[in-house]
């Protein structure tokens, strides 16, 4: 099997001196602290996709949650 072809991706230092990725050209990857990702921020970011994550799995876990207790709450009027 041939190895993977080079495709010029290098490592340069980041803002806080750990190293991260260039991909095509000027586009780096720089870790984000805890901080700025729990922030409460509106529009198309990451930290709104985070939050509307947390908030989906929240509505998830009260649905079923909700569901559960009512046929057991059925089953037990039932019998």
């Amino acid at each position: 099997m041939a190895p993977a072809p080079n495709t010029g991706t290098q490592l340069k230092p980041g803002l806080d001196g750990s190293l991260g990725t260039s991909l095509q050209g000027d586009v780096e990857i720089v870790e984000v602290g805890r901080e700025e990702m729990n922030a409460w921020k509106r529009g198309f970011t990451p930290q709104a996709e985070i939050w509307n994550g947390r908030l989906a799995m929240l509505g998830l876990s009260v649905g079923l949650g909700v569901l559960i207790l009512g046929r057991l709450v059925a089953s037990l009027t039932a019998a």
